[in-house]
């Protein structure tokens, strides 16, 4: 569940200087208000380190100069800030970020090679809210991994079902592809990643096809 901090409007950087060090929660900025965001948990928390575990060995075996950090807040604008699930960072790019290094932010678009979302109950965020918000940022490729098939209907279809929808940024604009099932996963950026949607999916126990 998504908590509202404070209804007070507070600027980016306010953000950053009232975020608690070390806490055991994330917050993210929307539009000047501070939310909590519920702490992956369970069958997210493990998608989400296996899919950055086999991103990291796809980087590594390509050579390509590219990293996923621990933490990192996107400064989408000055009254919005998000922490993606996973995010693949350009090293090359790194060092025209001038808050890195100090924050472990990044507010450029072209350091980002690409950012992922790992849907639960409030799937309008990442279906809605966030697609618009990275795709206006300018980040060239964003995944969508819905693995109990969360997203309303106008998104997966129906009947619902666990679905990976791709993102990639053209003439400013996504153009989204979506996988299931057996379905192998086409990046344009990591066209090496050859996992299945079942694949990516089965890494956690239990998951299933919801109607």
């Amino acid at each position: 569940m998504i908590a509202v901090i404070d209804k007070k409007l507070v600027s980016f950087d306010e953000f950053i200087d009232w975020y608690p060090e070390n806490s055991e929660n994330h917050y993210e900025l929307r539009r000047g208000v501070i939310l909590q965001m519920p702490k992956p948990r369970g069958k997210h928390s493990r998608l989400a380190g296996d899919l950055a575990f086999a991103l990291g060995t796809v980087i590594r075996q390509t050579n390509q100069p590219y990293f996923i950090p621990k933490e990192c807040v996107v400064k989408i604008a000055n009254d919005t800030g998000y922490e993606p699930d996973i995010i693949v960072l350009d090293e090359t790019a790194i060092a025209d970020e001038p808050r890195w290094e100090r924050e472990s932010i990044i507010t450029l678009s072209q350091s980002i090679k690409l950012v992922v979302e790992v849907v639960s109950t409030n799937w309008r965020d990442d279906y809605l809210v966030k697609l618009a918000d990275y795709e206006g940022f300018g980040i060239q490729e964003y995944w969508i991994a819905d693995y109990l098939g969360f997203g309303g209907r106008r998104y997966i279809g129906s009947p619902k079902q666990p679905t990976f929808t791709v993102c990639s940024l053209v003439n400013g604009e996504y153009e989204m592809q979506q996988f299931r099932g057996s379905d192998h996963l086409i990046s344009p950026t990591f066209q090496e990643f050859q996992l299945t949607v079942d694949q990516i999916f089965n890494s956690c126990p239990s998951i299933g096809t919801q109607t």
